[in-house]
């Protein structure tokens, strides 16, 4: 049963921030139930919303506007790890992103930290490919990967041997909002939601949905548990065949309603399950709806900028950029030759075509590595993310 734990915290005389930070003190930490083999308290509309959920998730990866579109993929995983990341207090625009991603010049500071969520995001789907049982050992690797360019003492890849805390002072607990369980127990814990996770008895929706609070509540890690828990979620989805191609960009609809998410991941440590399970199935019906009609929308604007450039040949280096634009809208000849099987020249003057067609516009200068940006992609992209943070009400 649920618990809290009573630990003694050993001031240290020396701590900045006055008298409270540098007492001793007894805390609570709080040492959730197992979970490995829980029945689940669903009711009947909570097992509506489930049910609702996962039918949008599936049908998105059977729309056939969605066949032969796998760009797709690539954006709705760009928009979830900004919106991961956009909750931790990292705030990065899908452009900046997208040149992160090609140009190492441009992966430091922010975009670094997000460009490994990217990363990370993608090994989780990865992760839920194969034909295997999830094991501690996977989800240290995901953090490995997140925490690639954090210092040593954040311990990337290892699960945590202190006592952390949320919110508060950064040198003591004292006034912590939520203390996870010590860190005794987090091996414990990660094997219990690990054998949790592999169960096939579950919807898949609410299985993602409680792993991931459960997750969230252990806070097994220093620093990156929230961006890894969403990892988490895409694991489980993938896993369990409810988004067997495309897992849609849950986060960003959590971040826009963080005071919701926040209050459900609170719920669910104090035994609202079934609430925190509807709330999770609500924003991933309303992202997979959504991206659904993304796709639509992104495959009008192709036959838009294919009309713009003057319907060259299908063959030719033009065409075969705008395929490759909405996963790659930076792009320059050095990232495209390669993937339309050209030369650097002839990627170049496909990409100047497309750049006086008003398709592409070039946004930095070189002989070799000149960029190009697709302007009305990221506008179109920056609309979808907004409307997955409003409501259905608004629309």
């Amino acid at each position: 049963m649920a618990r809290f734990i009573e630990r003694r915290w050993e001031g240290d005389p020396g701590a900045y921030g006055g008298r409270a930070a540098r007492a001793s003190f007894t805390y609570q930490a709080f040492m959730p139930d197992s979970i490995a083999n829980a029945s689940v308290p669903i009711t009947f509309e909570v097992a509506e919303a489930v049910a609702a959920a996962e039918a949008a998730v599936r049908d998105l990866n059977a729309t056939p506007g969605v066949a032969g579109l796998e760009a797709v993929a690539a954006l709705l995983l760009r928009s979830e790890a900004i919106a991961s990341s956009r909750i931790e207090g990292f705030e990065l625009s899908q452009r900046n992103l997208a040149r992160a991603l090609i140009d190492t010049r441009a992966a430091r500071g922010t975009a670094g930290v997000v460009a490994a969520n990217v990363l990370a995001m993608e090994q989780a789907i990865g992760l839920g490919d194969l034909q295997r049982d999830l094991e501690p050992a996977d989800i240290r690797a995901l953090h490995r990967t997140l925490m690639m360019r954090e210092p040593a003492r954040l311990t990337p890849g290892e699960f945590r041997r202190e006592q952390n805390w949320i919110g508060g002072r950064v040198n003591s607990p004292i006034d912590a909002r939520y203390i996870p369980p010590p860190e005794g127990a987090v091996d414990e814990l990660i094997a219990d939601l690990v054998a949790f996770a592999n169960r096939r008895d579950l919807p898949g929706i609410a299985q993602a949905a409680i792993a991931h609070a459960q997750f969230e509540t252990i806070h097994p890690f220093l620093d990156g548990n929230g961006r890894v828990g969403r990892c988490l979620i895409h694991v489980i989805l993938r896993r369990r065949g409810v988004a067997s191609r495309f897992v849609p960009p849950i986060s960003v609809v959590l971040a826009a309603r963080s005071s919701q998410y926040i209050s459900g991941l609170v719920g669910y440590r104090e035994g609202a399950v079934a609430e925190w399970c509807a709330s999770f199935a609500g924003a991933c019906e309303r992202a997979a709806v959504l991206s659904a009609e993304l796709a639509q929308t992104i495959r009008s604007m192709e036959a838009m900028w294919f009309d713009r450039a003057g319907k060259p040949r299908r063959d030719s280096a033009a065409a075969r950029i705008i395929a490759l634009l909405p996963a790659q809208p930076i792009a320059s000849a050095a990232t495209m030759r390669a993937a339309i099987g050209a030369s650097h020249r002839r990627a170049l003057e496909g990409l100047k075509v497309l750049a006086d067609a008003g398709v592409v516009r070039q946004v930095s200068e070189g002989d070799y590595d000149r960029q190009f940006a697709a302007d009305e992609l990221f506008g179109l992209i920056e609309s979808f993310e907004r409307r997955l943070g409003g409501s259905a009400s608004d629309e």
